[in-house]
């Protein structure tokens, strides 16, 4: 496909946009005007950063304090059970700032774990093992099936970070329009998938890790001890995914295809012609018989060290799995269980001979993380400052307080944390610059009303994730909008929000619905080892 002259009919056509009228272009208008008000994401952390630093003197001056809720006896309690606010405007505060900004930094949980694990991804990736995969998943299914695979392609592949706004929602359109399907349906489909079903996964991916050393960082606020492991919300996604899916191809099938009716080829703003999508080759079917060999071979390997009794990667002292090396080091075995079968794939299909291109591969994956490295140096100021002035602590107590005095401690609160999450999304789209922001106020609160960090997790990634087809924020929803004009010249943001709508909102109910399902009524864990409650 044309990117080139696909952005240059979405961008040279603002004045057609076909925008919807009513409660809903108030709506809209709304949330672009909220994020165009924002900063950069990276500006954005620094201001904080700054607020921090100015709010905690001014919180010292008047001598803001909480009474400390860590139990008796605890080695990081109060002597006088009073956390009070550090400032950071003092000689001491200026000290701290000085000694510890690099440390901050280098020792943020979720940088080393995200780019370990991009490594890995990085060489499946550019291997191409993860397009012909993507492309056989969907081109190999019935008619009848086309849909379910598209949806189900697009959750799968956000293991592999953005190869599903750049590969498959294209490919999903082009495969709707040679059916003689609406493109725009195809394209809803996969957008529903890849985006809106985000964090929802078979496997777990680079956002696991992400996410949970962001978590971890927060609880810490208020348990130093606490440990939040990559794979601590893997129950729950993976049973999520069935639901995503079922839920994708119900909407686009009830909902948004005869809603858009017949495709007319004439509302292209291209020559469409007969555009195909590449099939996998014979070489690239050999390359993902092996690969997949690779990885039953590799899984059989782990399994060994964490299944038998005598497993090396069990908890030494317990010889149980539980806070086990082989929970603790989850990155390691996205990194290998990625990288290898990238490379077996690459070397029988033919895009990889040797080293120097696996070498070339990862290096390709960093470079692309040179924004998230900045983020991520800000953000990790955010988060020290706000625990090292004790902020965090001081005003999850007191948000704990209120809820508890409103009455709303009860689950029922998870219901008002998704919107609120989901709300938030619509103009920071960036999941990790939303949790990093969010994190360390509602972890600890909603620890202190007697919830776990794993739970709190998995509530937050709905309400993240349901909102961002939606959004004019979202990083990629340029490229949708780019992509979705090549099959309707005069289609505009509103009509891709009013198209993409009917996700958001079947999403909401149907996961929300699941979460309670799943953790109050069943009781289930939502993850390996993941408590649902939490008790000092």
């Amino acid at each position: 496909m044309n990117w080139e002259k696909t952005l240059t009919i979405a961008t040279e056509n603002p004045q057609n946009q076909n925008k919807p009228t009513g409660w809903f272009a108030r709506f809209l208008a709304i949330v672009e005007w909220l994020g165009n008000l924002l900063p950069h994401p990276i500006t954005l952390f620094a201001l904080f950063c700054v607020f921090i630093v100015l709010f905690s003197g001014f919180a010292e001056w008047i001598g803001m304090s909480v009474a400390d809720p860590r139990p008796e006896g605890s080695s990081k309690r109060e002597l006088d059970g009073i956390i009070e606010v550090n400032s950071l405007l003092s000689a001491e505060g200026l000290r701290w700032i000085v000694k510890n900004l690099v440390t901050n930094f280098t020792g943020f949980t979720p940088l080393g774990t995200v780019l370990v694990a991009l490594l890995g991804v990085s060489v499946a990736e550019h291997s191409g093992m993860l397009s012909a995969l993507m492309r056989s998943l969907v081109i190999g299914s019935s008619k009848r099936m086309v849909t379910v695979m598209i949806v189900f392609a697009g959750v799968v592949s956000n293991t592999a970070s953005e190869l599903g706004y750049v590969v498959l929602i294209p490919m999903a359109a082009l495969i709707f329009h040679s059916l003689g399907r609406h493109p725009l349906a195809g394209l809803a489909a996969a957008f529903s998938g890849v985006s809106a079903g985000y964090s929802a996964n078979l496997l777990i991916g680079t956002v696991d890790p992400l996410l949970s050393g962001i978590t971890q960082e927060a609880a810490q606020m208020l348990d130093p001890s606490y440990l939040v492991g990559a794979e601590v919300n893997w129950y729950f996604m993976m049973a999520s995914t069935f639901l995503i899916v079922l839920m994708g191809t119900f909407v686009t099938e009830k909902i948004v295809e005869p809603r858009l009716g017949s495709y007319n080829s004439d509302e292209a703003s291209i020559e469409l012609g007969n555009q195909t999508v590449d099939k996998v080759t014979a070489a690239e079917k050999k390359g993902l018989r092996m690969a997949g060999l690779t990885f039953l071979i590799i899984c059989t390997v782990l399994a060994l060290t964490v299944v038998p009794e005598w497993g090396v990667l069990r908890n030494p002292d317990t010889g149980a799995v539980k806070n086990s090396p082989f929970l603790k080091g989850i990155v390691v075995y996205i990194f290998i269980t990625f990288a290898i079968p990238g490379f077996v794939f690459g070397k029988v299909a033919g895009t990889m001979k040797n080293d120097r291109d696996v070498i070339n591969a990862m290096s390709k994956g960093m470079s692309s993380m040179g924004m998230y490295i900045v983020l991520v140096f800000f953000a990790a100021q955010f988060v020290a400052f706000f625990k090292w002035t004790n902020l965090g602590t001081v005003m999850a107590v007191k948000g704990a307080a209120m809820l508890q005095m409103l009455g709303l401690d009860g689950p029922m609160i998870f219901l008002f944390f998704i919107m609120v999450c989901g709300v938030i999304n619509l103009s920071l789209g960036s999941a990790s610059a939303q949790w990093a922001v969010t994190a360390p106020i509602f972890v600890p609160m909603l620890m202190l009303i007697g919830y776990a960090p794993e739970t709190i997790q998995a509530a937050y990634r709905i309400g993240d994730s349901v909102t961002n087809v939606i959004t004019p924020m979202m990083s990629y929803f340029g490229l949708i909008l780019a992509v979705a004009t090549q099959y309707k010249k005069n289609l505009g943001i509103g009509t891709l929000i009013a198209t993409m709508l009917p996700y958001s909102i079947i999403f909401f109910v149907g996961w929300t619905s699941l979460f309670y399902i799943w953790v109050f009524l069943l009781g289930m864990p939502v993850g390996p080892g993941a408590a649902t409650y939490y008790s000092p």
